[in-house]
Formats: structure tokens, sequence, C-alpha cells
């Protein structure tokens, strides 16, 4: 039975040998840069020295995770930080590529519709680092046109990027705008292969638009919103590494350092790679846990997972 199978399988591996040509560099991507990295996770459980290797050095056990959740170095702050910047990108940065979407499929000039995506989807292609010089210059308290604007009101100007009770807001608002034009995309996509003759049939039935959204788009894109959702929550405590490196200031470190910047901060610059490792395996594990756990919550709601 099992020779059957392997024959089988080999003889699918011989007809479609060119697609899987095709498919090689991304294989080989994925092995060195996504797996072969695995082979450092001992490190957590190790106090590495560096002239004997990760192999040489001393095991011992969870003694970084006792480190880490006993609150060394202010992890407890890191972590709640980087729960609340994750939470405000999910609850306000995670509609707003479906509602550009929704208003986007509901333009009728062509024309006026393909430039306002392109336009929406650009910044995406910008680093973080020309961002960052971007926001610092319009969002400058002395010579930045947003403090000009509020100025005309009688406001007096604000520090958005430097001053810790607006940083949160600046960088959520600079990762919708950054990012929404590019997360619609996917949406689009989806809004493009519902069925027209579903609106075809409620134009008949005297449908408004409103309710033809509230009936019939949003019901077809359920099921998109869900596995997006899934990705996203398995991303929740990546607050966004380079956003946050590239914006942050000392006057904002209390509400701005997150686990990515103190992994980098811990493990690169004061060179204590083993308990940085661990911090990277306790958020890693801790991403697949939500994963698993949002994946069967979505299910059981009777919406498809992904798996």
């Amino acid at each position: 039975m099992q020779t059957a199978y392997w024959r089988r399988t080999w003889k699918s591996y011989k007809r479609y040998k060119f697609l899987f040509i095709l498919l090689a560099p991304a294989l080989i991507w994925y092995v060195v840069f996504a797996y072969g990295p695995l082979y450092g996770i001992q490190l957590a459980f190790k106090d590495f020295i560096i002239n004997k290797g990760i192999n040489g050095s001393p095991w011992v056990g969870l003694k970084h995770f006792q480190s880490m959740i006993s609150g060394a170095q202010d992890f407890h702050l890191i972590i709640r930080n980087t729960i609340v910047l994750s939470l405000y990108h999910l609850i306000f940065g995670f509609p707003a590529p479906i509602i550009l979407a929704l208003l986007l499929n509901e333009v009728r000039g062509e024309i006026f519709k393909r430039i306002s995506q392109t336009l929406s989807y650009l910044p995406h292609f910008l680093s973080w680092v020309v961002v960052a010089g971007f926001m610092f210059t319009v969002l400058s308290p002395s010579s930045g046109i947003v403090n000009m604007i509020i100025g005309w009101f009688g406001i007096e100007p604000i520090y958005f990027v430097g001053q810790a009770a607006y940083f949160r807001f600046t960088l959520v608002m600079s990762a919708i705008w950054k990012e929404i034009g590019w997360g619609a995309i996917i949406y689009l996509a989806a809004l493009a292969g519902i069925n027209p003759q579903m609106y075809e049939a409620a134009v008949v039935d005297g449908a408004s638009r409103f309710k033809q959204l509230l009936y019939i788009t949003l019901p077809s894109l359920i099921p998109v919103i869900s596995i997006m959702f899934i990705l996203r929550i398995g991303h929740i405590l990546d607050a966004g590494f380079d956003q946050v490196l590239n914006m942050y200031t000392p006057a904002t470190y209390r509400v701005a350092d997150i686990l990515d910047t103190y992994v980098y901060r811990v493990g690169l610059e004061q060179m204590q790679f083993s308990f940085a490792t661990a911090v990277g395996l306790f958020k890693n594990v801790i991403a697949f846990a939500l994963v698993l756990f949002t994946n069967y919550i979505v299910k059981r709601s009777g919406q498809e997972g992904l798996v």
C-alpha cells in the first residue's frame, strides 16, 4: 500500500517537475532564512560564550525565562507597551483596509478609482527610514505643516513624535497611512469575485446601495476577513519593529519600547544573546498559541480557518 502511494507521489512530482523547479528558489529561501536559524533556539537554554560557540556553551535550563518573567530590565513594561500598541493597531489598523476597499468598490468612475487606489498603496513601497523622516518633518512643532494648520485655530504646537502622550497615536496613524492601500488589495480582489448577478437581483428587489453592502458585500467578505484576522492575531506581539526603531526617542521610551526593540537592544547592543533568544522564543510561542486559539474560535463560529 505504501509502495503504491509513493509511486503515485513520484509520478506527480515528475509530471509537475517544472512547477517544482519554479518553486525551488522560494523553498531554498525558507530553508536558509526561516528553518536554518532554528538551530540557534538552543541559545535560550544556554549561557552563550562567544569563544566556545553554541555547542560548547553550558546549559542553564530555564534560567533566562525565569529572569524574564521576574521582571528583569523592565520586561513587564515592555510587554505592556507591546500589547497596547498591538491592540491599537488591531482596533484601528485592521478595519482600515476593509473600509477603504468598500469605499473604492462603490466608486463608479474607473479613472478616479484607479488613481485613488494607486496613490493609497504607494506609501507601502517606502521604507520606514524614509517615512520616519517624513513624519518628523511634517509633524515638527516649529515648521511642520500639521502644527501650522492647528496653529490657525489658536492651538499651541504639539510635538507628536517627541511627547509620550501623543506618540502611540502618531505610530498608529502613520502605520495606517503607509499600509492601508496595500492591505486593501486583497479585499478588492475578494470583492471582484462576487457574482454580479447577486447585485442585479438585489436591484430588482428594490434593495438600496446600503442594503446591497450590508447583505451581499459584507457577507461575501467574511471568509477573507476571518483568514486575515487569524493571521493578524499571530502578529499581535509584533508592534512594528522598523517603525518604532526609526521613530522613537529617549523621551518616548516608556511608551514605545516593545519586545522587538528590546531584543535588538539587549541582544545586539548589550550582547546578551541568550537572554534575547529566550525573549524571542517566548514571543513566538505565544504568537503560535494565539493563532491556534483564534483559528479554533473562527472555525467554531462557522467560518473557514487556516486548517
